[in-house]
């Protein structure tokens, strides 16, 4: 099984969330030609993969991916293209070990609508008690240890319309976010880190807007509590009316990071640990109770951009690593 011939045919099936059925019709075939026996489960339409269910030990990592920005190309040692770190890179070190052992002791499984509500993990915790699962998502080869925590906040800011050219006898609504904006600058510091993801207000009318919302993420390491930041912001935006659309904690993985790093350096690797500042399926995995550490290859920081890619290299050092935390497993 050729690396570069099986990543590109992954990408090269469009698979944004929601769109996910092609990809697991083509895994579906895969895995039976390859002697595999894989099953598939289902809720409100959402559907995952699943390889080995009586597994201690899982490989866990999704399907979908965000919409389709740049199409597959390879310049000899990057591949490029939308999913193809996030996580069909991840997926293609699954499949390319998956053809090398010679009894699968891991379980595995593909879920779908990690990049929008996350709802393949929780339908996948649903059906199985918690064990031990290495998430797959890009961390350079990194054991990401530290997960951060999120919140997700939509905030709306009420001013007062007047003539376009008298903005004295009004109260501009966007004026009220860009304030909030700059406040939250000054007062949350790190290791909290946030961006406006969203900005809304505002239109051609000649007026002066009296709406404005503000979509902001906040992202947080699991030594700061949820409840303080939450408190902060809230406190901050006073004159906003402020809906929460996610949120959680921080946690630190635990004993099944020996099992990890036991596997790396059985592949001839250097361990190296990392953080993973992003919501990943780790947390309904965590939340569920089950021993989760965050690890894969590929550079979080272009993923969702035009400029995402993965270096081949280092999906083959993620095969060769799988291959031996599946020999780890008794």
């Amino acid at each position: 099984m050729d690396v570069l011939e099986t990543l590109r045919n992954l990408v090269e099936i469009p698979s944004p969330s929601g769109e996910e059925d092609r990809l697991i019709e083509f895994l579906m075939d895969t895995f039976t030609e390859m002697g595999y026996e894989p099953i598939t489960i289902e809720k409100e339409g959402v559907r995952d993969i699943v390889l080995n269910p009586e597994a201690e030990v899982w490989v866990v990592t999704h399907l979908d991916t965000v919409p389709i920005k740049r199409g597959f190309s390879f310049d000899g040692v990057y591949a490029y293209g939308t999913g193809v770190c996030d996580t069909k890179g991840s997926i293609t070190s699954i499949l390319l070990a998956l053809n090398e052992v010679k009894e699968l002791k891991l379980g595995i499984a593909l879920l779908s609508d990690e990049e929008e509500g996350g709802k393949g993990s929780e339908i996948f915790v649903e059906s199985f008690e918690p064990r031990k699962a290495i998430v797959m998502e890009p961390t350079s080869l990194k054991i990401a240890n530290v997960h951060y925590g999120s919140l997700e906040i939509v905030a709306e800011f009420k001013g007062v319309s007047s003539h376009g050219s008298m903005p004295e006898f009004g109260r501009n609504a966007i004026d009220l976010a860009i304030d909030a904006i700059i406040k939250l600058k000054r007062t949350i510091n790190e290791p909290v880190k946030f961006f406006v993801q969203e900005i809304k207000g505002g239109g051609d009318e000649y007026k002066i807007p009296d709406r404005c919302s503000l979509r902001i993420d906040f992202v947080f390491p699991p030594s700061v509590k949820l409840s303080d930041l939450k408190k902060t912001v809230l406190d901050l935006l006073e004159n906003a009316e402020v809906r929460i659309v996610e949120e959680d904690e921080g946690f630190v993985s635990n004993d099944v990071v020996s099992l990890l790093e036991n596997a790396i350096k059985m592949a001839g690797i250097d361990v190296e640990y990392g953080e993973m500042p992003s919501w990943t399926d780790a947390i309904n995995l965590k939340k569920a109770g089950w021993n989760v550490v965050v690890f894969g290859p590929g550079e979080l920081h272009y993923c969702h951009t035009e400029r995402e890619r993965i270096a081949v290299d280092e999906i083959l050092k993620a095969k060769e690593i799988l291959i031996a935390l599946n020999e780890t497993v008794v």
